[in-house]
């Protein structure tokens, strides 16, 4: 590795950060609350545009509930993304000062960031009727994860930066039909994630140079590990949702509806906690530069029964090409 450009790396991400720097109330909230006359989560995120059935209001309220846990998963998840970066700038103590600064700054940001989603999360409970739940503990998760090798942890983080990128590029930036604060909350949630995206690779890429071919085998089944917990905490939060949804309506489902409601809303956490980060080109090209056949087929394979879960419209791309 070329320490002098790795370095270079390094202070081009402190450089940005200090160039999008922003804070919750003064830049992202703004006195505002969010506009439930709005949706949250975009159609091509919550795919809510797959249940023909729905009425327009639902559709509207059933993408504020996935917008909700949206905000709670990504709040979640950065509990363990913080404590991750802490841990490995260790490595850098007695070493290299410019990326020790750029973890530094990446563990404060991942820490204003899960403020942030407490303060929305306190908004919209006080806004949202009654009886939303959050079926994991982020501190129960935080600590299980962590438990894993650095090399699954960095790969697991380096698939959820770079998915908020292309969630906000593909589906959240260029609607302007969806609630503002709500938008703007992963405007800038983008920003710093944009910059913390290329500190996970070089970290992932630092770890994966210290391991022999039997420990990368290990790792696999670590990271495997990890994406069928976080599909397990998915499956129950998306049945907490959906009932949460069809409580919060006045439509009267059908048992078969009300399947298909719980089925949908799986599928659409699947697509975006999943499904959409392994499809980056980024990531694979990251993580398959460093496994061999046999590591990557078992990773695939793993994944296999996942991959379902993507819009209508790509998998009839999918199938026509």
């Amino acid at each position: 590795m070329d320490t002098s450009s790795t370095t270079e790396r390094y202070a081009r991400v402190i450089e940005a950060s200090k160039r999008v720097r922003w804070d919750i109330e003064r830049d992202v909230i703004r006195g505002r609350r969010f506009d439930y006359t709005r949706p949250f989560l975009p159609s091509g995120l919550s795919l809510v545009d797959e249940l023909p059935f729905l009425p327009e209001d639902d559709r509207r309220l059933l993408s504020q509930v996935q917008g909700r846990t949206y905000a709670y998963i990504f709040g979640l998840v950065e509990r363990f993304i913080s404590a991750k970066v802490l841990d490995i700038s260790r490595e850098h103590w007695f070493g290299d000062q410019v990326a020790l600064e750029a973890l530094v700054r990446m563990g404060d940001e991942e820490i204003k960031h899960q403020e942030m989603f407490r303060r929305l999360e306190a908004q919209m409970g006080q806004d949202m009727p009654a009886g939303y739940e959050q079926t994991a503990n982020p501190n129960d998760v935080a600590r299980a994860v962590l438990g894993k090798s650095t090399w699954a942890v960095m790969a697991l983080t380096l698939d959820i930066e770079l998915f908020v990128q292309a969630h906000y590029r593909a589906s959240i930036g260029p609607r302007n039909d969806i609630c503002p604060l709500w938008k703007d909350v992963f405007l800038f949630h983008w920003r710093e994630e944009s910059q913390h995206a290329i500190l996970d690779e070089l970290e992932f890429v630092a770890e994966d140079r210290k391991l022999d071919s039997q420990q990368r085998s290990a790792a696999v089944d670590d990271l495997i590990g990890l994406v069928g917990a976080v599909d397990g905490i998915l499956q129950v939060q998306a049945a907490a949702d959906a009932r949460y949804f069809t409580r919060c309506t006045s439509t009267g489902f059908t048992p078969e509806q009300l399947a298909q409601i719980q089925d949908l809303v799986l599928k659409a956490y699947r697509w975006q906690y999943i499904v959409s980060g392994v499809m980056e080109p980024r990531f694979r090209k990251v993580l398959l530069a460093t496994l061999d056949g046999a590591q990557a087929t078992k990773i695939q394979n793993a994944l296999a029964p996942l991959t379902y879960a993507m819009p209508q419209r790509l998998t009839e791309m999918a199938i026509a090409a």
